[in-house]
């Protein structure tokens, strides 16, 4: 039994038994992921995939039962390399953060430049997506952290920890009725077209949420991934939009005006998630809390050996 032949089961189980994909990601030949594959089930003496011929088409029985732990070698088998390098590379390594657009576009920048200044050879790779995305990425371990204010404090593999607590807010066009100086109500606003996220990003449910409360349908014409879009069909005046307060900045954009929201939708609070079992460099740990001071590395580590021990730490 080696590495490679478990890399091969791994990687065949994530990437829909498509064995083309499976040696491009390890850099090899199909026939030599089929050999790895067929080597160890011969060791195993079990089978771990059906097949159509030479095509793997699902996991068997015993597969279900052997992925699971070979997952969990190869994640300590990486733990063990990370707990080597924080004492023979300290200050060098790579660090993959996933984090949605809102947040890689106005959450992240601080951190990211503090970052740099303390840990100048590290090596920052930065992927946005959705937060169901964000949450795949860090259990299949191509990320170590992810920043989301949605979904994934959902996902029992990862381990979502807060970092803070936002409200959105309404913004509309300088001179617009609605920024008339009376109060802000549910009915106000859904008496005009909304521009907003889509659903699943940046608080979009309790916007959602609120107006279902109500008995109310507002009338979103546009949706959007980010805050950036949002703003710009509303400087159009394709309609009024609710955006996280955070992505709203008087100097930046000054066509625009806004108004507070939190008593109409729920507060979002932003989560960092980190995959269950995962020894993170001490790097990571330093990052984790320049982006969210409350989360030190004594903070993380408590989390981490609690969801170890079975709980589900949030």
């Amino acid at each position: 039994m080696n590495f490679q032949q478990l890399r091969s089961v791994r990687e065949a189980a994530r990437r829909g038994f498509n064995l083309t994909e499976v040696a491009a990601a390890l850099h090899t030949s199909q026939p030599g992921v089929s050999r790895q594959i067929r080597e160890l089930e011969e060791e195993l003496r079990i089978e771990i995939f059906e097949r159509a011929g030479k095509r793997l088409t699902r996991l068997t029985e015993p597969g279900k039962t052997v992925l699971p732990i070979i997952e969990r070698i190869l994640q300590d088998a990486q733990n063990l390399h990370n707990a080597a390098q924080d004492f023979s590379g300290r200050d060098t390594g790579e660090l993959t953060i996933a984090a949605t657009h809102s947040q890689a576009r106005y959450a992240l920048p601080g951190a990211v430049n503090d970052f740099r200044a303390l840990y100048p050879r590290v090596t920052l790779n930065l992927h946005q997506g959705s937060p169901h995305q964000i949450a795949q990425l860090l259990i299949s371990g191509e990320a170590d952290i992810g920043i989301a204010t949605e979904a994934l404090a959902e996902y029992e593999q990862l381990v979502a920890l807060p970092c803070y607590r936002w409200t959105h807010c309404v913004i509309a066009p300088k001179g617009h009725q609605l920024l008339d100086g009376q109060p802000l109500t549910l009915e106000r606003l859904a008496g005009f077209p909304i521009v907003t996220y889509e659903p699943g990003f940046t608080g979009r449910s309790h916007i959602d949420a609120a107006f279902a409360n109500e008995g109310r349908k507002p009338h979103i014409v546009i949706s959007a991934m980010d805050a950036d879009v949002v703003k710009t069909y509303v400087a159009l005046g394709v309609g009024v939009g609710i955006v996280a307060g955070f992505a709203f900045d008087e100097d930046r954009d000054r066509e625009l005006g806004a108004i507070e929201a939190g008593h109409l939708f729920e507060i979002n609070t932003t989560r960092l998630a980190i995959r269950r079992g995962t020894l993170l460099r001490a790097y990571a740990l330093s990052f984790i809390e320049t982006f969210a001071p409350t989360l030190t590395p004594e903070a993380v580590g408590a989390a981490l050996a609690q969801a170890r021990d079975g709980s589900h730490a949030e």
